[in-house]
């Protein structure tokens, strides 16, 4: 099977405004079409929102970037 399309979704500026990000977050989980990812981009290692979307049946595969954030890919086999 070919690699995903990853849409990037930067949560950085949501948490910036005081705004809880997981509204965004489902909404482009929901959205995505068969053989589409997300790349959530947050100024910390998203755990819970990991493990949650494991349970729903997502890879996720987590780096650390140069620039101190974390992105998350998120994607199903």
């Amino acid at each position: 099977m070919s690699r995903p399309r990853f849409r990037q979704l930067d949560i950085r500026p949501a948490l910036a405004r005081g705004e809880e990000p997981f509204a965004l977050i489902r909404s482009a989980v929901d959205r995505l079409a068969p053989g589409d990812g997300l790349t959530v981009v947050a100024p910390f290692l998203p755990a819970p929102l990991i493990e949650l979307l494991r349970g729903e049946g997502f890879r996720a595969e987590p780096t650390h970037r140069p620039d101190g954030a974390w992105s998350v890919n998120f994607w199903r086999d």
